[in-house]
């Protein structure tokens, strides 16, 4: 059995979190920004099927990606380098979020990413903590990803593509953002071989929650990024 949240933003130790499945912690609860908030700053995320309560994860070990040991493939540095393509950061990131809850994936029947999921972080994006990456091809979205941002540290959340390699050129563009302003990890939440091939790596949740408190020590409630808008290629 897994504890069942009150109404306040506490949650109950990561040790309590089971092994089968793998970082289940407890249930129940809201999404609203403060709740949002205290989870992510404790290592903690929600994830959870339409019909279901809130479920929240702390999985053991945990899949981060370090921004500048973003690994590129030659086909996609020279996907980069072509640059036929615009990424934009927050140009629209409703389109983004929805595109991942949309998108068909292989393998999976449906989707997480719930129309109440789906309001919550247009919530922390309008009030400046969940940021998209967009690839644009002729004025039509065909890649991005999206997360949040507490201090220097970014949390991955979803990621989509529509054409060949756009959601690894999301990516790559959104770890160069990163480590070009001193951001420390993306948390990957939980470990996927396509992951794992652009260099991400698994770590014991103890050491990603020293990480994770060092990169927000002091965040303060202002955690809009600097810029917005097109970006040229990188690579």
């Amino acid at each position: 059995m897994i504890p069942w949240l009150a109404h306040a933003n506490e949650f109950p130790p990561l040790e309590r979190a089971l092994g089968e499945p793998n970082g289940l912690l407890c249930a129940g609860g809201d999404l609203l920004p403060p709740r949002l908030l205290a989870a992510y700053r404790a290592g903690i995320f929600p994830w959870y099927a339409a019909g279901e309560p809130i479920l929240w994860w702390s999985p053991d070990p945990r899949m981060v990606l370090v921004p500048h040991e973003f690994r590129i493939a030659r086909s996609l540095r020279r996907t980069l380098r072509r640059g036929a393509y615009e990424v934009r950061l927050d140009s629209n990131f409703a389109a983004v979020i929805t595109a991942c809850a949309t998108t068909p994936r292989k393998g999976q029947p449906g989707t997480w990413i719930t129309a109440e999921m789906q309001a919550a972080y247009r919530r922390m994006h309008e009030l400046g903590y969940a940021h998209s990456v967009e690839v644009w091809v002729r004025q039509a979205l065909v890649g991005g990803v999206y997360g949040l941002s507490i201090g220097k540290m970014f949390y991955g959340e979803s990621m989509f593509s529509l054409l060949t390699d756009a959601s690894k050129i999301a990516l790559a563009h959104l770890a160069r953002y990163l480590a070009t302003r001193g951001y420390g990890l993306i948390d990957c939440q939980m470990k996927t071989a396509h992951l794992a091939s652009l260099g991400a790596r698994e770590i014991p949740r103890g050491e990603f929650i020293g990480r994770l408190h060092q990169l927000t020590a002091g965040a303060d409630d202002n955690a809009h990024w600097p810029v917005a808008g097109a970006s040229g290629p990188w690579y």
